[in-house]
């Protein structure tokens, strides 16, 4: 299933999981990394616990949580903690490669047994470019594991690893490298046909420029973008909603191609449409699918 918004809730903030209810996020990441401070990390994994077994039944949002990097002492701990809630997946921070991925599927298969839950129901969702290692490694998820539901990109750990003061130019927008890492990611994503996740955009007070990069990452091939803020969750779900004239032109693609069966190519208002101009067309007629059923 194909999600637009995804909103980070502190896990360990009573007052923003209350209102998590009420959002129109396709999906809630709770938090037990950056944003919990280390002496709360415990009260953090208890409510975050707590949370999910009172919300058993759900469809949207779905509810998913970002665990510590594998590479600490905190990983295996946050996973044995919030496993009896059965979250819909995992957000997998700082990841080297496919294998901090494998090494977290392995993990969840014992924990899913342990709880009785379907084995493979949890998804994972790496935060892929964090690391300087991993931009060499973003090959190393095709194929890595089924529970892969896609990966994001980062760049403010990925600027704090290469020690820059700042990851944007004087022109506002991002270093090549930053540039770099989120192509590759989203090569990556297409490569191991999983979804693409937009990353956060900061300036959440700045829904105008969170609109236009939204745009940006959907025209690029992006699925959905990363929220830190509840008001930027309308702004994202709507650039990730086809429009009026992107549906009506999807069904008149689809509809040419279904009046010409084994037509490779046909002529369509003065282009030559091909199989994957095809397979855009449903693309954008799912997602029109989609944000109906969700009420958008």
């Amino acid at each position: 299933m194909i999600m637009r918004s995804w909103l980070f809730v502190p896990g360990d903030s009573e007052r923003k999981l209350a209102k998590v209810e009420h959002t129109p996020a396709d999906l809630v990441i709770i938090d037990l990394e950056d944003s919990v401070a280390d002496d709360r990390t415990a009260i953090a994994r208890e409510m975050t616990r707590e949370y999910l077994q009172a919300h058993s039944e759900r469809s949207q949002p779905q509810l998913w949580v970002r665990v510590n990097p594998m590479d600490t002492d905190k990983a295996l701990a946050d996973l044995a903690a919030i496993m009896p809630g059965a979250p819909d997946g995992i957000v997998l921070p700082k990841t080297d490669s496919a294998a901090d991925a494998i090494r977290l599927d392995h993990y969840l298969s014992a924990l899913e047994v342990r709880e009785g839950i379907e084995r493979g129901r949890t998804k994972i969702l790496p935060v892929a470019t964090e690391t300087a290692q991993a931009l060499f490694t973003l090959h190393s998820f095709v194929g890595a594991t089924p529970r892969l539901y896609g990966m994001t990109w980062g760049a403010e750990d990925l600027s704090a690893a290469l020690g820059a003061s700042s990851n944007k130019g004087p022109d506002g927008t991002y270093d090549d490298v930053y540039r770099l890492a989120r192509s590759l990611c989203l090569a990556a994503c297409k490569a191991a046909q999983v979804e693409a996740v937009g990353s956060v955009y900061t300036a959440y007070r700045d829904l105008d420029g969170l609109r236009a990069e939204a745009l940006y990452d959907r025209q690029a091939g992006f699925s959905g973008k990363i929220a830190i803020h509840p008001d930027q969750v309308p702004v994202i779900n709507e650039a990730f909603t086809p429009s009026e004239a992107e549906f009506a032109h999807a069904q008149r693609v689809v509809d040419l191609f279904a009046e010409n069966p084994g037509a490779g190519t046909i002529g369509f208002e003065g282009k030559m449409l091909d199989k994957p101009h095809l397979k855009q067309a449903e693309y954008i007629l799912a997602m029109a699918a989609l944000a109906k059923q969700r009420g958008y």
